[in-house]
């Protein structure tokens, strides 16, 4: 981990906001007034989606992709104007919030400043013609970092940035140099200490694919050299085998027991069940009791929460990253459970627990321990919503469900699982 990581950032939540598409004007402005609710559901990280310029060359959709960067140091004036976003940032931190943005580093538009003030910045295919290294993204050009002057101009514009917010989450991280990371935290350490750093760390099909290529991919051992959050796409791929019945729950859960043992053990994941790249949760896990187990496991798990701007209304589809897409408020409201949840976690999860998980795989109920050496919490999530009895690594005794303050009995190392989320504390 990066020498300067706070591990209580595993207890915070991170609320991601599409501007564009969270409220029907799509102005910096226009979230302000949504800043409260925000904040009422546990948010202390808000995460802006791209902010600048958006390209037009080659552009999807009718507005285009926000991660088809134009101008790195400009904001999107379909947005409002570069003291709109100061506006909405003043108003995140008066809220007392911080505020992160968007950073795209591994590409740019077609059309983007960089390329007529410094074509020298970018991947030439064998034809020395722009494109793509990897996979074929048709709206954007790579840039190529053996460029050193690209690292400085770069660094610059985040050390502009970080003048102004909080923090950084960076697009496709891993395919950026770990080594242009280190050197961009250090210097904009001096401009804003404590600046937080989330990489969009990548599957690992992904790896293994831009490696076939010959592709040097970051992992995320090396990610964590420079980034104190990374994605948990490291085992992403066996949850969504899992929720599409090709595995069983015990390889999610046991993807998870990996991760303690693989990473720095002060290693932060960012834990989602959706973002703006994937299903909805809510489309993925249909039934509502099933959810609400998905959505406790989520605040238990060791990690920083991610909610996607919808989710907390159950949004079942995917907004477009390219046209005016609103998300709707009309679904089950599940505000209340988050914060319930939220203030479960704050009150009885450490930021330092240890975390082993075990599975029921007969009735996809998972079996979860969260230890600090002086106290054990439990927490017991039935995925499919059924009610069985398992058993549990906790004393034999009765116990008060957090979530829902009914009684709980433990009785031969075994409960009885309603089919609700269970939260308890030995």
């Amino acid at each position: 981990m990066a020498k300067n990581t706070d591990i209580a950032l595993r207890s915070q939540v991170i609320y991601s906001v599409y501007v564009r598409n969270h409220t029907p004007e799509g102005t910096f402005r226009a979230v302000i007034p949504d800043l409260d609710r925000i904040r009422a559901l546990g948010t202390d990280i808000v995460w802006l989606l791209p902010i600048h310029p958006i390209g037009e060359k080659g552009k999807k959709g009718s507005l285009g992709c926000p991660y088809a960067n134009r101008d790195y140091g400009a904001v999107n004036p379909e947005y409002g104007s570069l003291g709109d976003f100061r506006a909405l940032v003043d108003a995140i931190h008066a809220h007392g919030m911080k505020c992160i943005i968007d950073v795209v580093y591994n590409h740019t538009s077609p059309d983007a400043v960089y390329v007529a003030e410094h074509p020298e910045f970018f991947y030439r295919k064998p034809n020395g013609s722009f494109g793509n290294k990897t996979a074929d993204w048709t709206d954007v050009i790579d840039l190529d970092y053996s460029c050193a002057a690209l690292w400085d101009a770069q660094i610059r514009h985040l050390c502009y940035w970080a003048g102004i917010v909080d923090g950084f989450r960076c697009d496709v991280a891993s395919l950026v140099p770990a080594e242009f990371w280190r050197k961009a935290r250090e210097a904009v350490e001096k401009v804003h200490p404590g600046c937080l750093w989330l990489a969009e760390s990548v599957h690992r099909s992904f790896v293994a694919f831009n490696r076939r290529q010959g592709i040097t991919v970051a992992t995320d051992n090396e990610l964590y050299t420079a980034f104190d959050m990374e994605y948990e796409y490291d085992i992403r791929e066996t949850f969504d085998k899992y929720i599409a019945g090709r595995q069983p729950l015990s390889a999610w859960m046991d993807m998870l027991n990996f991760q303690e043992t693989m990473y720095p053990e002060n290693y932060v994941k960012l834990r989602c069940m959706e973002n703006h790249d994937m299903p909805r949760i809510a489309a993925l896990v249909p039934e509502e009791r099933a959810r609400r187990n998905f959505t406790a496991l989520l605040y238990f798990l060791k990690g920083t929460v991610l909610l996607y701007g919808g989710q907390e209304y159950s949004c079942n589809r995917l907004p477009s990253l390219f046209d005016k897409d609103v998300f709707p408020r009309t679904g089950k409201d599940i505000t209340p459970l988050l914060q319930k949840l939220n203030a479960v976690r704050r009150a009885h999860l450490s930021a330092g627990d240890w975390f082993t998980a075990e599975a029921d795989d007969a009735n996809d109920i998972a079996v979860c321990l969260r230890d600090d050496g002086k106290k054990k919490k439990l927490g017991v999530f039935s995925l499919k919503g059924r009610s069985a009895e398992v058993n549990v690594p906790v004393s034999d005794g009765d116990y008060v469900n957090f979530i829902t303050g009914e009684a709980v009995t433990v009785q031969g190392g075994r409960m009885r699982c309603t089919g609700e989320p269970v939260i308890i504390a030995e």
